[in-house]
């Protein structure tokens, strides 16, 4: 169970990328949205995320708990899924993706508004949910841009 979680929480390793493994993650699914991902019937999409949400708060919670500490760099399933979230039902045109992975990165790590709160959470479950929020809020914020545009 524990190597199990580690891969979970670490997206099979890429949580243990020497540079940005958050910015890493959130590129591999970029790239995974704009070959297939956005294929995906909605409610299949849906029940993705939700999957990842449920297994990443899990797997991280775990892992946080043998690093001992609260949210370890490595830990990268919430980038993931956050990402994902960001990109919900969106045409994979590259200025879009590239958008997308701009705005949710930036709210990721600067954390304004409630993304700073739900961060502290405990467990994995603030893990999660500040990259929820920051892909809740960049899904909103694009598809107002391109309603707008």
């Amino acid at each position: 169970m524990k190597f199990l979680s580690k891969i979970i929480a670490t997206v099979f390793g890429i949580g243990y990328f020497p540079f940005a493994p958050g910015t890493l993650t959130s590129l591999v699914f970029i790239f995974l949205y704009k070959l297939f991902l956005y294929k995906m019937d909605w409610s299949y999409y849906l029940a993705l995320l939700m999957l990842l949400f449920v297994i990443g708060a899990v797997a991280s919670s775990a892992q946080a708990s043998r690093m001992k500490t609260e949210d370890p760099r490595s830990v990268v399933i919430d980038e993931a899924m956050g990402q994902l979230v960001a990109l919900f039902h969106l045409n994979p045109d590259w200025y879009i993706l590239g958008f997308g992975f701009a705005l949710f990165r930036a709210l990721d790590i600067l954390k304004p508004f409630i993304i700073k709160r739900a961060e502290k959470i405990p467990g994995g479950w603030g893990i999660m949910m500040d990259d929820l929020i920051a892909g809740l809020i960049t899904s909103i914020l694009l598809n107002l841009f391109l309603i707008l545009k």
